[in-house]
């Protein structure tokens, strides 16, 4: 196999096969990002004297060739070639000669690789920003369109109080909004420029690191070189853990909607062809798309454990085991970017079930409501509570709720919900105001 750090010598088949594992698949998400931040590093390396006009217009023209090749498909990562570093670097030499030598002065791999992935990890960010931002659109909209629609609310999987469609939808919004200024939060993490930093000591090359910076439109430097080094798994935690909380969220959604779509709830539904049927049960509709997503957002959620496992009980410096990565979060950031979509996709269509509330087993979910209206009349909540409790208990209670409707019947306007967030102010413009506040970055 052809390496960079190659002396003479050449390890055996079985230890390259062993600590290359997956990086070479891998490494083609990161051959854009290779060329780009090559092409600013040549740049820098002629500001400096160490490459001619003429050498950095014939090594930038190239290295668009290499790029166009990438965007095409046409780019190949060779059999015999240890990384993405390695076959760039190799094509500039076959087609430039000595010429395509020189890109690596004031560089390592070490510092290479961590521009590569934080150029691609912003860029992976932005994707999921904009994916967050569609799902929360699809949720507001949703509650505004079914704001009326009353809904059982439970806690310990009992009937507790009388939620809303709206309120349901709205909740999750939210939650959305505040798992982007996390998701802002490991963009500002990975928004700083290694490169310059080398093997995490620097170099005795007089490299423009504020040019780079500028360059490759990074916010800042990681200028420390020893911090540059050290922030080798720091950006990837900090993008493992953002996902985590958005699918955290979308794990407990989707979990609602398998509960939500059981005959025994039949709150919601979805047409036929984005439910799966029994082999054997006729009947059955099941929530399939929502148990899927519910267990790979599990596995997104792990991932941040992982790459604190992975990172830990090592000294500074670099260490094989980063490479492992990319095992972690590439998969991860596919699976993010998949349960997104599908979630959208599936609330384009969702059906929601008016007059849920005529059921009799919700006769109780009023009896807050008529403790309320008993204290509100004067008498003291205790007693008012002690009354509705021995109705219950008597099952002698009945919820009037408003004059000539059902329960089914009942919109938040009947029910006295005004404070901020609550059924009758869902507060969904301020909301909205959040999310825009959290994805300004």
């Amino acid at each position: 196999m052809s390496t960079l750090w190659s002396k003479g010598t050449q390890a055996t088949e079985l230890v390259e096969d062993f600590t290359v594992g997956n990086d070479r698949i891998l490494d083609m998400r990161l051959a854009k990002y290779d060329v780009i931040g090559s092409k600013a590093h040549i740049r820098m390396l002629e500001s400096i004297g160490l490459l001619t006009a003429e050498e950095l217009e014939t090594l930038t023209a190239a290295l668009d060739q290499i790029l166009q090749e990438i965007e095409a498909g046409d780019f190949i990562l060779e059999d015999d070639v240890e990384d993405i570093h390695s076959q760039v670097e190799l094509l500039l030499t076959r087609r430039l000669g000595d010429m395509g030598k020189k890109i690596h002065s004031g560089r390592s791999r070490n510092d290479q690789v961590l521009v590569d992935v934080k150029l691609f990890l912003k860029d992976e960010v932005l994707k999921l920003r904009d994916e967050v931002l569609a799902l929360f659109s699809t949720l507001q909209k949703l509650s505004e369109e079914h704001k009326d629609t009353l809904l059982p609310g439970y806690t310990h999987g009992q009937v507790a109080m009388p939620s809303s469609f709206g309120l349901w939808f709205g909740a999750y919004a939210e939650g959305l909004a505040d798992d982007m200024y996390m998701l802002r939060g490991a963009y500002n993490v990975t928004d700083q420029n290694p490169l310059g930093s080398a093997a995490g000591y620097g170099s005795s090359f007089p490299l423009d690191r504020q040019m780079t910076t500028d360059l490759l439109e990074f916010a800042s430097l990681d200028y420390n070189v020893v911090a540059a080094q050290l922030s080798r798994g720091k950006s990837e935690r900090a993008v493992a853990s953002a996902m985590g909380a958005i699918a955290l969220t979308l794990n407990k959604f989707a979990a609602d909607c398998c509960m939500y779509m059981s005959p025994n709830y039949g709150f919601i539904k979805f047409p036929d062809e984005l439910t799966t049927g029994s082999s054997i049960m006729p009947h059955k509709k099941n929530p399939d798309v929502w148990e899927i997503m519910r267990g790979n957002c599990n596995r997104i959620m792990s991932a941040e454990t992982q790459i604190s496992m992975l990172c830990s009980n090592m000294p500074h410096g670099y260490h094989r085991e980063f490479q492992l990565l990319k095992d972690i979060l590439f998969p991860a950031l596919e699976l993010m970017h998949k349960c997104l979509m599908m979630a959208d996709y599936m609330l384009q269509h969702i059906i929601v079930k008016k007059g849920i509330l005529d059921a009799p087993i919700y006769d109780y979910l009023f009896t807050v409501e008529e403790v309320n209206r008993r204290t509100l009349e004067g008498m003291p909540f205790r007693d008012a509570y002690k009354s509705v409790g021995i109705e219950v208990n008597e099952g002698k209670f009945h919820y009037q709720g408003a004059t000539g409707k059902t329960n089914g019947q009942l919109t938040p306007a009947d029910l006295n919900h005004t404070s901020l967030g609550s059924l009758g102010n869902l507060c969904n413009e301020r909301i909205a105001s959040k999310m825009q506040k959290a994805a300004e970055f």
